[in-house]
């Protein structure tokens, strides 16, 4: 932390620095703040650690500071403080070990969860209780919870171990992360990735045993948590001998490239965390280097791309997307102003900071009208629940979409 020398850069790169305009929520302020703990001069109490919570992570600080400050790492330990000294009431500590260490590591769970909520929106009663406004009435910010839910798909991708023949000459053998929340809620944009990496080439695997990649805790500071979802998927990955384990969920991907970080002092698993991580890699990415065959079908499409933050701050990616899209004949890339501003999403940032989530995704949701765009591009589970929540609260009305979904389908119309 004592490399931050308060030069200034990271303000304006900060989102919510630039919603509040306060120091006390900008990146040196918050360093400020851990400095200041570090030393003695102030302890962890409410009033210092709302700062902190109110950080979304998006680590946009990280390529903006000429120092190499690395502020996911400084953050993420000292929320594993906080995690340690708040004290929470008994329903957020029942609510928050359910959520977090009973639901989201175990798919099955997390399935029926996802298949109550289906339930609750094919049945008729979603409908029911919004035309009535009871949640409006009764619990004000549960409704608006409730009406940015996703729609859960009926489609569901599953890791049981199958595996995917490449079309044409082999010239990769993959493994692919399923993850957590991205198979239930979209499922067919995980088959549209599956297609992408077939059509050019790649055998692929979907592990059996593989689970979430402990970004959601490492975010709220539980990182003994995530470290035992990490040392589950390097058991899980290691022992197949694929040629890369591709990440299509920009936020996975980045905390599964920093595995050697989370278990650095595991004796077990560091040497082994280092060399896994190697192998990770972002779809985009990987396509790009392979390289992938450019489509020859024409979509006529006006596309802007968002940046999620876990793929252009934490693994610095921001060409490969860009780079897909305009290999698309049809497609004009319009570059958004601002495209590297986080949307807001944050993982639970949209949940625990709702407030704060919806001003970030505001000034996002002005800029991407101003493009005038069809379909709004991006690379995150999160970041697409988000927008498309955005495009139903502010509009404009533009479609949310991966990139890779675009790429399939201008395959599947080669293919007629």
């Amino acid at each position: 932390m004592y490399k931050c020398v308060h030069c200034g850069f990271c303000l304006q790169a900060c989102p919510t620095y630039l919603e509040t305009g306060l120091e006390t929520e900008s990146p040196r302020g918050r360093i400020a703040l851990m400095k200041a703990v570090n030393e003695g001069r102030i302890g962890i109490t409410p009033d210092v650690y709302r700062h902190w919570d109110l950080c979304i992570q998006c680590r946009a600080c990280e390529v903006a500071c000429p120092s190499g400050v690395p502020y996911g790492n400084l953050i993420e330990a000292t929320m594993s403080e906080v995690d340690q000294q708040r004290k929470k009431g008994l329903l957020a500590r029942v609510a928050g070990n359910l959520v977090l260490n009973s639901i989201l590591p175990k798919q099955g769970r997390l399935e029926l969860v996802a298949n109550v909520l289906r339930l609750y929106q094919s049945s008729g009663l979603q409908s029911a209780v919004r035309k009535t406004k009871i949640l409006s009435t009764l619990a004000p910010g549960l409704a608006e919870m409730e009406m940015s839910s996703p729609t859960v798909s009926k489609q569901r991708f599953r890791a049981r171990g199958q595996v995917y023949p490449a079309q044409g000459e082999v010239r990769a053998r993959v493994a692919i992360l399923s993850g957590c929340v991205m198979p239930l809620m979209h499922g067919s944009e995980m088959d549209a990735a599956m297609r992408v990496l077939t059509r050019n080439g790649c055998e692929v695997e979907v592990t059996k045993g593989q689970g979430c990649c402990g970004a959601i805790h490492s975010h709220v500071g539980d990182l003994e948590r995530a470290r035992a979802l990490a040392r589950k998927n390097i058991d899980a990955f290691e022992a197949r001998g694929v040629d890369a384990v591709i990440v299509a969920s920009a936020g996975c991907g980045a905390r599964m490239k920093e595995y050697g970080h989370l278990l650095e002092n595991d004796p077990g698993y560091a040497e082994r965390a280092s060399r896994f991580s190697e192998t990770v890699k972002d779809i985009h990415e990987y396509l790009v280097d392979l390289p992938f065959t450019p489509p020859t079908a024409k979509l006529d499409r006006r596309v802007t791309y968002q940046d999620s933050c876990h793929l252009a701050n934490a693994q610095r990616i921001t060409d490969a997307p860009r780079t897909i899209l305009t290999s698309i004949p049809g497609v004009e890339l319009v570059e958004m102003e601002r495209s590297d501003v986080c949307c807001g999403a944050g993982g639970t940032y949209t949940i625990t900071e709702r407030e704060f989530s919806l001003r970030v995704l505001d000034s996002k949701m002005r800029n991407v009208g101003r493009t005038n765009a069809d379909v709004l591009a991006t690379a995150n589970p999160g970041c697409v629940l988000q927008l498309q929540y955005g495009t139903q609260r502010y509009g404009p009305p533009v479609e949310v979409k991966y990139v890779t979904d675009l790429l399939d389908e201008a395959y599947r119309r080669e293919d007629g």
